[in-house]
């Protein structure tokens, strides 16, 4: 297998590009030479209308700092999950939030919005947290690089949930779902419907609190449970992916 790498650029077969700082660098650590080959996707296809998929690349030459390549055939690929299926999650501390991103792009999640609750432990503004945003952009592209997928998720700048719950009409699409431990809360596959897309609300380490859940159930979302057990924030949203996923292959 070829190594795949993301690159932001119009890719049009027969022309030589220089590939991005990032996409080069990961070319030169892999000690690739003229005439290796790698694939090279942009999220866009080759422009047409919904087109998705990657093309061949040829590694032409490699300067100290830049990777010149030549592009070859692009195959329409669909890898994307059946369904669109957003994530909207109370921050977890540390490097949690970095496995959370990656795993769920991996598994096929279509955006992310990293939420700022009463509970958060990771509370970002300004500098840092662009810099974190910048990260899980690349968190979720190499994850994109390593799966296969050749559409990029959205990951959303932080925001505060109150100020996100009072503004969101029109901005959690399809069903809205509320992961919650309120006793009489329904099963998951109880809630979910057969198609269109999800929108999974969850809290941060502690969960949301009284207050949020109410004002979340007030803007549409549904309350569900996953089982018994108290999951951890970062593993709770990818049990629900984890869900969906199996469940739309059998």
């Amino acid at each position: 297998m070829t190594a795949r790498f993301y690159a932001d650029l119009a890719l049009v077969p027969g022309s030589s590009v220089s590939l991005p700082e990032r996409a080069a660098r990961h070319v030169q650590v892999l000690r690739l030479q003229p005439g290796d080959a790698i694939t090279l996707f942009n999220g866009q296809g080759n422009g047409e209308p919904g087109s998705e998929g990657e093309f061949t690349a040829t590694v032409e030459r490699m300067g100290r700092s830049d990777v010149q390549v030549t592009i070859g055939a692009y195959t329409a690929t669909q890898r994307e999950a059946s369904r669109a299926v957003h994530l909207m999650v109370g921050m977890p501390a540390n490097e949690r939030m970095d496995w959370l991103v990656e795993k769920a792009t991996e598994l096929g999640v279509a955006s992310i919005q990293p939420l700022m609750s009463e509970r958060s432990v990771l509370r970002l503004k300004g500098e840092r947290a662009d810099k974190k945003l910048a990260h899980w952009r690349g968190v979720a592209m190499a994850a994109c690089e390593q799966c296969g997928r050749n559409r990029l998720p959205v990951i959303h700048e932080a925001t505060d949930l109150a100020g996100w719950l009072k503004s969101a009409t029109g901005q959690a699409p399809g069903v809205r779902l509320l992961l919650s431990l309120q006793a009489g809360t329904r099963p998951l596959a109880q809630a979910v419907t057969p198609t269109g897309a999800l929108t999974f609300l969850s809290g941060p380490e502690g969960g949301l609190s009284a207050t949020e859940e109410a004002a979340a159930i007030a803007c549409g979302f549904a309350p569900v449970t996953l089982g018994p057990r108290v999951l951890r924030a970062e593993t709770a949203p990818l049990a629900c992916l984890s869900f969906l996923t199996l469940a739309s292959s059998l």
